[in-house]
């Protein structure tokens, strides 16, 4: 049988979700995508650049076709989610010592989970792009993944005109399609008569997850959280309205199709990265998340003289 509390140690070991928990202020129970738009990359700071740009080919990069994308997955990736999901593990491993199989399987089990989950991501950008006319390719590194526009379709037709509304449509794609995985997810396991535990930013909270039979295969319970912790995390941490991220730009559509201005988006996005990366060092626990979005914020800054300021 699973040792349910020490289960419970184990994922909540997790400094992520520490820092959400206490963001959000739920009982919760673990780096970004995005687009990369020719439009905003040529007016962005260096640091944005550093952040947003496609990462060089390498010969270790595995590539494949899915769905008719090009992809190309940067030997990166797996170091970001090595290091990202290596306290998970250990939190795990150590406090179901005789159930786990090690931290290098629960390592690989996370790895291969975060790269389904961020490729549903990216695909629903690229979906979002095929569906106005746009061929793209699909690059998933330590930040996450990008979905870059590389061809039309149809004549006339590019992401550089692209109608606001259908840019905050190919925006919002991406972590939809991926919230939506995970509610399928969810849906299939409690269609079997399962509860489904330690989500997180308070999930588990609403009504019905909990209820059910508890979930006594260590391995399937493993991979259903490792799932499902990224899919939900890292899609809503991607709303938020801070540029780079899919949040921002949303926000910027939404701010310019109700009249106003990119600088009035950027002044958004800064208010929103420094209230972030403050509570992340003062009050969530998680420094290199704080890090992010202090960059985030100067970076949102330099863009905003270098447009001019408030106009």
């Amino acid at each position: 049988m699973i040792r349910w509390a020490k289960f419970v140690s184990g994922v909540e070991s997790f400094t992520g979700t520490r820092f959400v928990r206490s963001l959000i202020g739920a009982r919760a129970r673990v780096g970004p995508s995005g687009i990369q738009d020719p439009r905003y990359l040529k007016s962005s700071s260096h640091a944005g650049k550093m952040l947003l740009q496609e990462p060089p080919e390498t010969q270790y990069d595995l590539r494949f076709n899915f769905l008719g994308f090009p992809v190309r997955v940067s030997w990166t990736f797996w170091l970001g989610a090595i290091v990202i999901g290596h306290g998970f593990a250990q939190g795990i491993d150590l406090s179901n010592q005789g159930l786990s199989p090690g931290i290098g399987p629960l390592l690989l089990l996370w790895t291969l989970c975060v790269l389904v989950s961020i490729l549903i991501h990216e695909l629903g950008h690229a979906l979002a792009f095929r569906q106005f006319g746009i061929q793209s390719s699909i690059v998933l590194y330590h930040f996450g993944g990008l979905a870059i526009p590389i061809g039309s379709l149809r004549p006339g037709v590019s992401a550089n005109r692209l109608s606001e509304k259908q840019d905050l449509w190919v925006t919002a794609a991406g972590p939809l399609a991926q919230l939506i995985s995970a509610a399928v997810v969810i849906a299939v396991v409690k269609i079997l008569g399962y509860s489904v535990p330690f989500l997180p930013l308070g999930v588990s909270a609403l009504p019905g997850l909990s209820e059910g039979k508890q979930i006594d295969s260590f391995g399937l319970l493993v991979l259903l959280i490792f799932y499902l912790y990224p899919s939900i995390f890292w899609a809503v941490l991607n709303l938020m309205p801070v540029w780079p991220l899919d949040g921002g730009r949303i926000t910027r559509s939404l701010v310019l199709l109700s009249g106003g201005t990119t600088s009035q988006a950027l002044w958004i996005s800064i208010i929103a990265a420094s209230g972030l990366a403050w509570y992340a060092f003062s009050r969530g626990g998680f420094p290199i998340m704080g890090i992010f979005f202090l960059m985030f914020a100067i970076s949102n800054y330099q863009m905003l003289q270098q447009s001019g300021g408030w106009r």
